[in-house]
C-alpha cells in the first residue's frame, strides 16, 4: 500500500529505508503534521517516487520533499511454533540477554514493541539459538 509523507530533502531518494519513530511534539501547531504523522509508529519505510512538491520545515533548514512510501517487512527471529506464513503474531520480545549471540539483532529487531501485532510473509530457515529455543528466521510487517 502507497502512503504519502514528508521527509528532509537529503532522504528524498527512492530507494532510502527509515524507520518511523513517531510524531513529534514540536511538530503539533503545524497544517502539514497528518500528512508527517500517517505512518506506523516503529515500522520500517522505503521511498518509491519522489514527487515535485516542496515544504517548508520549521524544524529543518532545507525544505521537506514529498515522498510515495511502502511499508517494508523486518528480518526477525521468531520461535517456531509462532512462524506461521500468513499468520497474525503478537510480538513478545524473548527472555534473552545474550547479547553477544549471531541473531540477536534478529530476536529483537529495530522498531518492534513487546504486544504489537504483524503479519508473517516469510518463514525461512532454523536461527541457532545458544539458550536452546527452537528459532526460525522470518520476515514481518
Amino acid at each position: 500500500m502507497v502512503l504519502i509523507t514528508l521527509v528532509g530533502e537529503p532522504t528524498a531518494t527512492p530507494g532510502s529505508r527509515f524507520y518511523y519513530l513517531g510524531p513529534l511534539t514540536d511538530c503539533k501547531e503545524c497544517k502539514l503534521r497528518n500528512v508527517c504523522f500517517n505512518l506506523e509508529q516503529g515500522s520500517l519505510y522505503e521511498i518509491t517516487k519522489i514527487r515535485e512538491q516542496k515544504h517548508e520545515c520549521a524544524l529543518r533548514e532545507e525544505p521537506v520533499s514529498v515522498v510515495e512510501v511502502e511499508k517494508v517487512a523486518v528480518s526477525a527471529c521468531l520461535p517456531k511454533k509462532q512462524a506461521i506464513d500468513g499468520s497474525m503474531i503478537t510480538y513478545q520480545p524473548p527472555k534473552c540477554g545474550n547479547i553477544g549471540c549471531e541473531n540477536y539483532t534478529k530476536c529483537f529487531p529495530t522498531g518492534s514493541e513487546d504486544g504489537r501485532k504483524y503479519s508473517i510473509t516469510e518463514v525461512g530457515g532454523n536461527a541457532e539459538c545458544p539458550e536452546g529455543e527452537k528459532m526460525v528466521f522470518v520476515k514481518m510487517i
